[in-house]
C-alpha cells in the first residue's frame, strides 16, 4: 500500500511541476517570507504578472 501511495505522490508531483501549479505555491511561499504584509495575488493575476514579465524579456536575436 505504502507503494502505491508513493507513486501515486510522484504522479501527482510530476503533474503539478509540468502544469506549473506548483510554481504559483513557490511564488507564494516566497512572497510571504519577503513581504508578508503585502497581499498576496491571485492566480489569475500571477499568471498576468508571469506571462507580462516574459514577454518584456524576449531575447533580441533569433538564436
Amino acid at each position: 500500500m505504502t507503494t502505491v501511495r508513493k507513486l501515486l505522490g510522484t504522479v501527482r508531483w510530476y503533474a503539478r511541476e509540468m502544469s506549473g501549479e506548483a510554481e504559483y505555491d513557490r511564488y507564494c511561499e516566497r512572497h510571504r517570507r519577503h513581504h508578508p504584509h503585502a497581499p498576496l495575488p491571485t492566480r489569475r493575476e500571477y499568471e498576468r504578472m508571469r506571462t507580462a514579465h516574459r514577454e518584456q524579456d524576449t531575447p533580441s536575436r533569433c538564436c
